[in-house]
């Protein structure tokens, strides 16, 4: 069993409970962990073997340009891609932040973690 992890996946996206996080938008980041056995491709060196990375940032990318008001929503649906279109992923673990959140302090960021398994 391997690890693949792609980190600080900037993006700019409109999610949010207010009506002005829907027009203004926010930067945020996302990183994604998936577990695999990269035995074969460690062996082999194709990537036909293993996680495509390019693959796990776009579904990312498609998921975070769809609008919902919570966070968790967009990792559950960036977790069920990741399982649904990579048969090869046996866990994935999505970090959804968002940067600079509108919630009348000074913080740096807030991040929701989701984690799932193959059945």
């Amino acid at each position: 069993m391997g690890t693949i992890k792609v980190e600080n996946i900037r993006v700019y996206a409109y999610h949010g409970c207010l009506e002005e996080e829907a027009k203004i938008g926010s930067d945020y980041r996302v990183d994604v962990e998936v577990k695999a056995d990269l035995k074969a491709s460690s062996i082999s060196d194709k990537l036909a073997d293993t996680v495509d990375y390019v693959h796990l940032n776009l579904i990312v990318k498609q998921e975070m340009a769809i609008r919902s008001e919570l966070l968790e929503h967009v990792a559950k649906r960036i977790l069920d891609r990741v399982l649904n279109e990579i048969a090869i992923v046996k866990k994935v673990k999505v970090s959804v932040s968002k940067i600079n959140p509108p919630i009348g302090g000074d913080v740096e960021q807030v991040t929701i973690v989701l984690t799932k398994r193959r059945k």
